[in-house]
């Protein structure tokens, strides 16, 4: 695990004709089809040909992310419209993909699936529709010949705004079922089939299990890297593949709606904010470190699963998302740590804390095998992991009271996934501080805690969504800065 900071490439500037980026949509005909496979795998084989790729991730999901990031040495973005905007998507996108020679999309759930099924705002397609991306279509071919055209066929009839401009097919049984789809497929269509997959479980990603991203990190599934590598190189055409990318139009220039083109702040900085990033909390948008740093943050990494302790001469304290329970016993043993997260707090210390973070804030985690470890206890609750998924999808937050991160009646946008239930202490029931209420497509209630300068939540805030969250943070850390070292500490 590095502590280095995340790094972004300047956004480069195109004339009257726009920016050229080279820039592929992997999408699915539905979950399960092999998108992260064919995705990390055509990243690795063009990687291994020397080609600086830039991987993006369609929707809000922290766990794909990951190995693009470790495939390609550039940290991955995610691209989401709901929790941002169309002209956000874009920046993040013009941003990332500079100094790439290929940017790699890949799609979230099926081409079309969206919040709704009225419509497709938020999915694969508005995404490439949004970016002028021509979509590779992947295709689960198992069992399947002609009724593969058909398939490909619907498709087609339902893009709008983007051009489906190639299919690999997945799971063949041999090169012969890959040739039968080709004829089908290029036949009936007109679209290029580039390539295929045949049916190998040594070419299956692991089941996302909770200790999936240290294992990324860690290089553990490299030698999967470079079998999908070599096998991609065997049957897919990369030639054709990097000539769909090459393909796409360039992209008009637009004003930055949040990485404003001011020089960024130099010298000291306004405030010092340390942020948890090991195996236990790794979830965070790179666009929310980054808002902090061009507000004036200098962000500073610790690792509390390795016995660190906050570090030194902080304002502001971060703990984002990730897998406490994982590592909930190495946690518990940070008694430093701990001790430290309490100090600051009760000296009005800045502390922003997202599901994970928010379950290491809480008296204790308890896990599925019923052990229960103690944490932090700045905030009166007692968490329990459970087998069953407690909360999935979107989420709109509106701030019920002043917060570090937001005002009163300011809203933001985010997405929750967690398996965890919080149960509040008897005595604190009753007059529990609410930190937000929060619709969904389930309807809205409260959620989270938010007492004095403490604030956390369930919900994973993208900081895109409301670009004053990072300058209010900021601005309050530097507050705290300025009364700690008016009192001496």
């Amino acid at each position: 695990m590095t502590n280095a900071q995340p790094h972004v490439e300047p956004a480069a500037h195109g004339g009257a004709a726009g920016v050229h980026r080279p820039r592929l949509v992997i999408a699915g005909v539905g979950s399960g089809v092999g998108k992260t496979t064919l995705t990390i795998g055509l990243m690795a084989a063009f990687q291994a040909r020397g080609l600086v790729v830039q991987g993006f991730k369609c929707g809000p999901d922290y766990i794909d992310p990951t190995y693009h990031t470790a495939i390609t040495g550039r940290p991955s973005r995610n691209l989401d419209v709901w929790m941002t905007s169309p002209a956000a998507v874009r920046e993040i996108f013009l941003r990332a993909s500079a100094g790439a020679e290929l940017s790699v999309i890949e799609g979230v759930m099926g081409l079309f699936d969206s919040r709704r099924a009225t419509d497709d705002e938020g999915s694969t397609a508005h995404i490439a529709r949004l970016l002028s991306a021509p979509v590779l279509l992947v295709l689960n071919a198992a069992s399947m010949a002609r009724t593969a055209a058909a398939v490909v066929k619907g498709c087609q009839a339902m893009a709008e705004g983007f051009a489906i401009a190639g299919v690999i097919a997945n799971q063949v049984g041999s090169a012969g079922h890959a040739h039968l789809i080709r004829e089908a497929v290029e036949g009936v269509c007109g679209v290029p089939v580039v390539g295929y997959l045949v049916r190998d479980a040594a070419l299956d990603i692991p089941e996302r299990h909770l200790g999936l991203i240290p294992a990324v990190e860690r290089g553990e599934l490299t030698p999967l890297f470079a079998r999908l590598a070599e096998r991609i190189a065997e049957t897919v055409d990369l030639d054709a593949v990097l000539a769909l990318a090459r393909s796409a139009p360039p992209l008009p220039n637009e004003p930055p709606c949040l990485f404003f083109p001011a020089a960024r702040p130099s010298g000291t900085p306004r405030a010092r904010i340390a942020v948890a990033r090991d195996a236990a909390f790794n979830f965070y948008y790179p666009e929310n470190l980054e808002l902090l740093e061009r507000c004036g943050a200098e962000l500073v990494f610790f690792r509390p699963t390795c016995g660190e302790r906050l570090p030194e001469d902080v304002d502001g304290l971060y703990i984002g998302g990730g897998f406490p329970e994982v590592y909930a016993a190495e946690l518990a043993k940070n008694h430093a740590l701990k001790a430290d997260i309490r100090r600051a707090a009760a000296a009005g210390m800045p502390v922003f804390a997202e599901c994970g973070g928010y379950l290491y804030l809480c008296r204790s985690v308890t896990t599925t095998d019923g052990q229960t470890h103690e944490m932090v206890g700045l905030i009166p609750a007692r968490a329990r992991m459970q087998e069953r998924l407690a909360a999935l999808g979107y989420r709109e937050v509106c701030a019920v009271r002043d917060t570090p991160l937001l005002a009163a009646g300011e809203t933001a946008r985010g997405h929750a996934f967690h398996y965890s239930v919080l149960e509040p202490e008897p005595d604190a029931v009753d007059t529990w501080p609410h930190a937000y209420r929060v619709r969904s497509r389930f309807g809205a209630r409260t959620e989270g805690y938010a007492n004095g300068s403490v604030l956390a939540g369930y919900t994973h805030l993208h900081f895109a969504s409301h670009p004053r969250i990072a300058e209010r943070w900021v601005t309050a850390c530097e507050a705290f800065r300025r009364r700690r070292r008016q009192a001496g500490r």
